[in-house]
């Protein structure tokens, strides 16, 4: 009896480390200008990761046909429940968050960052929360004025090496 109990239990760690949520890789992290300095000598960067990750690391975790998303409206916000296949228990099990609207796509922008902050509550990129304060010094080659006479950047950002 002793011997079936740790087989089960060999069997279901293993099918939970299978299905666990890994890390972020640097490819799949983007980065933004979060502030800059209003005479344009440096900028603080946000990461982030889009929509796309999310489905698909799912796909990678779960498979295709072992999670999925609805959304709904409530109270005005529009929620979004992700939801991933439990075969041990044979039933789904799910996890919810509420997004806000963006500021090009006001609705598509509302849809996928509720899936991200979903994801989030899954684990996915839960690694971000934790990551560092980004400073980059800026030189004047590197800024130009936008049409609203702040600064603005020529340079683009990207995640070479992470964790």
């Amino acid at each position: 009896m002793t011997a079936r109990k740790n087989t089960v239990s060999t069997v279901q760690n293993e099918e939970k480390k299978n299905n666990s949520i890994r890390p972020l890789l640097a490819s799949e992290i983007e980065c933004r200008v979060g502030t800059m300095k209003p005479d344009g000598s440096g900028c603080s960067l946000l990461l982030y990761k889009d929509a796309r990750v999310d489905m698909r690391i799912l796909d990678e975790v779960f498979g295709e046909m072992n999670w999925k998303r609805h959304h709904d409206v409530v109270n005005g916000n529009l929620f979004c429940t992700l939801s991933i296949w439990d075969n041990e228990k044979k039933e789904w099990v799910s996890k919810q968050d509420v997004g806000t609207e963006s500021s090009t796509e006001k609705e598509k922008g509302q849809a996928s960052d509720a899936f991200k902050r979903a994801g989030f509550n899954w684990g996915i990129g839960r690694e971000l929360y934790t990551g560092p304060f980004i400073w980059i010094p800026l030189e004047k080659n590197e800024i130009y004025q936008s049409k609203t006479g702040s600064p603005a950047l020529y340079t683009k950002f990207s995640v070479r090496d992470w964790l």
